[in-house]
């Protein structure tokens, strides 16, 4: 995510790391190598320029602190300054309508349906709600049909009827439906539609006047950059719209439209998706994601997302396995589901501070558990639960049946052990001897 932008802000910001002090010759080259990254990352020229006059004349106006150097206030100014331009604070959804109607519009192939599915799935899952879906796109082949499928995937029923072909009363009849039985919140899927196609636009508007939504949603491909930005432009001035969902950000290398859509439309935004899976959907915090632009991690997102998996009764079971050193490799499997669920490594990774620099230029695969996982299925039930069984012969079958090699399964069963016995360490007491040997070695 942001890779290439956060890589030449990186290399602007250089400029100044070393120098006793901040002068105007070193912040002009500083903020002209910004400008130059932003710009690259198709940002808008008019933004680009007023963000990183702003920066120069906060750099300027201020005295170094003793405790920075200046290369470190000049990454804070640009911090501050980049999660001002993305909207400042977080913003939240509307659900105060009962029940709440939440409006889907976007181009073409933007991945509404998709998104409508992430969303439904978030409301159930995070803030209790029973949504149901609608599908008002009559015009794309197969539209209905996908949304039935995303509604199964995630347990959301879907409202459709293949004989209406008229979308107003459809949205209209939904909501009458949700009501009925007893829905709190409606996501109204729309059909794509071009900003100039006059007759599509004049129908999403007439959806709108006839749902009354509580919220009216802007669905874009962040990936489409500067074109994701004046599309927005273009909805906003007939939807007037109340959010944008940036889709595909975990795809997007640039970051253009993240950056700058917000200063365009003056609309917040409200949610990202980051996947393919259901659960690939954050709120936009303008903060955190600042932090990862600046290669500074975001370890407040990677903490909750870590918290949303954690399985008490789970953990409860797990530690009286580890006490009485009965913990396997059918333990093992289950932790790397839950750290699956939180989201591809990549992104993970991401969220660490200075693990994006660190990690440059490696492939990190989205699966990157597969090749451990192939090598515990092929272990029999009484190898999972009793790795000591595993003898030459059977590392040898377990390696040719997981199509790995032998020092593959050998390196698996040394990083197992290790972490076995630390986990038993640190059960016993031994992580407060542990943090006092650290204490010592200072």
């Amino acid at each position: 995510m942001f890779d290439s932008l956060s890589e030449k802000l990186d290399k602007a910001l250089h400029v100044l790391k070393g120098h006793g002090q901040i002068t105007e010759i070193n912040v002009a080259e500083t903020t002209k190598e910004v400008r130059r990254a932003l710009l690259d990352a198709d940002v808008n020229f008019k933004i680009a320029k007023e963000f990183t006059n702003r920066v120069k004349e906060k750099a300027l106006g201020q005295n170094v602190l003793k405790t920075l150097q200046p290369g470190q206030l000049m990454v804070k100014i640009v911090k501050d300054e980049l999660t001002e331009l993305m909207g400042g604070d977080a913003s939240g959804i509307n659900l105060s309508g009962s029940p709440s109607v939440i409006l889907m519009s976007g181009l073409q192939g933007s991945g509404k349906t998709t998104f409508s599915g992430k969303l439904a799935n978030y409301l159930k899952k995070k803030k209790s709600k029973n949504p149901l879906l609608v599908a008002c796109d009559v015009y794309r082949p197969a539209a209905i049909d996908q949304l039935h499928v995303v509604g199964d995937q995630i347990g959301v029923p879907v409202f459709s009827d293949r004989e209406n072909q008229d979308p107003v009363s459809l949205a209209k009849a939904g909501v009458a439906h949700a009501k009925a039985n007893g829905h709190n919140v409606v996501i109204i899927d729309t059909a794509g539609r071009l900003a100039v196609d006059e007759q599509m636009m004049t129908e999403i508007a007439n959806i709108r006047d006839a749902v009354s939504p509580q919220e009216t949603l802007f669905v874009v491909d962040s990936m489409t950059g500067q074109d994701a930005v004046n599309t927005a432009k273009a909805f906003n001035d007939v939807l007037d719209f109340d959010g944008v969902i940036l889709t595909k950000l975990d795809g997007d290398t640039r970051g253009g439209a993240a950056i700058s859509i917000k200063s365009v439309v003056n609309k917040p935004i409200k949610f990202i998706g980051t996947g393919e899976k259901m659960e690939a959907i954050d709120v936009f915090y303008p903060a955190r994601m600042a932090d990862r632009i600046l290669g500074m991690g975001d370890v407040v997102s990677l903490v909750e997302r870590a918290q949303e998996q954690f399985d008490e009764e789970e953990a409860r079971k797990l530690q009286k396995k580890i006490a009485k050193n009965k913990f396997g490799f059918d333990d093992f499997l289950k932790q790397i589901q839950q750290i699956k669920k939180m989201g591809n490594m990549k992104d993970l990774m991401g969220m660490i501070p200075g693990a994006g620099k660190a990690l440059k230029g490696l492939d990190i695969e989205d699966d990157a558990f597969k090749h451990v996982e192939a090598i515990i299925y092929s272990m029999t039930p009484e190898e999972r639960s009793n790795p000591t069984t595993l003898n030459a012969s059977r590392k040898k079958r377990i390696a040719k049946g997981s199509g790995r090699s032998i020092q593959e399964v050998n390196q698996l069963l040394k990083q197992f052990n290790q972490m076995s016995k630390m986990m038993k360490m640190m059960q016993g007491g031994g992580g407060k001897k542990m943090m006092q040997m650290m204490q010592n070695i200072r």
